[in-house]
């Protein structure tokens, strides 16, 4: 399918999205949040694809945040319409079967902030800067970023950056636990890429069970946290791959994972 605000591509069980509105630093405004929403669907239903990378096109910026020319005019009603967008858009990013990794290449501000924060983990290029300026405009996070900030790295942290709108810098926000690794401009999609290639060589019922696992734990007591732990561990014994790297293990060979979800 082809696109005028990204491109998607799919290589080797590998899926790239690259954010590329260049004349407006790669904002989200509606047609993007469109698209977004049809590659990422697009994505959810090629069981070829086993890892997603979202990145976003040049060297200044990953997403520099909503497209506030497109903001300025709305009335509260369409203001809430198009939050809601960009929430729903941003929550089927997260619920992806497969792990995701955001590679920020530069700005992440507001809504791209948010983009990325929807990721399993963060890569971030030296260059990297992250930041939730809304309340600069007058205005709060609109697209999640009340809500997943702190519970990425915790309340205090997150306010701070919130109430103050202040840019974090890729070091800094790899220090507060917002980034899992730092890498130079030049080295940032290679590394993205070989973390990529790993977890696409592992079993895919496994890749799934886990993400879901960390994520809907997230939301409950330990206690249910480990029932649904107990309980994705038994549905992973009943797939090929789990057959399979088992098998593997016992007869002192790499394992051989098909990717299918049932026998």
């Amino acid at each position: 399918m082809a696109y005028s605000t990204l491109q998607c591509t799919i290589e080797d069980g590998i899926a790239t999205i690259t954010i590329s509105r260049p004349q407006a630093l790669n904002a989200l405004n509606s047609l993007t949040l469109e698209e977004l929403s049809q590659a990422v669907d697009q994505i959810a239903s090629n069981q070829e694809v086993r890892v997603l990378i979202l990145t976003g096109s040049g060297e200044k910026a990953f997403v520099a945040g909503a497209d506030i020319s497109e903001m300025a005019t709305f009335t509260p009603l369409q203001a809430k319409a198009f939050a809601g967008k960009g929430q729903a858009v941003i929550s089927r990013l997260q619920g992806l079967a497969i792990p995701v990794i955001a590679a920020v290449n530069g700005y992440a501000l507001g809504g791209g902030c948010e983009l990325a924060l929807a990721c399993d983990f963060i890569y971030a290029s030296e260059k990297a800067t992250f930041g939730l300026p809304e309340i600069s405009l007058g205005l709060i996070p609109g697209f999640g970023g009340t809500q997943r900030l702190p519970r990425l790295i915790g309340p205090h942290a997150a306010k701070e950056m919130i109430l103050t709108g202040k840019y974090v810098a890729a070091s800094e926000a790899c220090r507060i636990g917002l980034v899992s690794q730092v890498f130079a401009p030049q080295e940032l999609m290679g590394g993205a890429l070989a973390t990529a290639k790993i977890m696409a060589s592992r079993g895919k019922a496994a890749l799934r069970a886990a993400k879901q696992a960390v994520n809907q734990g997230l939301n409950t007591d330990l206690a249910t946290g480990l029932v649904i732990e107990c309980d994705a561990f038994a549905l992973c014994m009943a797939s090929p791959d789990a057959r399979e790297g088992t098998k593997a293990f016992l007869e002192k060979r790499k394992p051989v994972f098909t990717g299918a979800l049932n026998g």
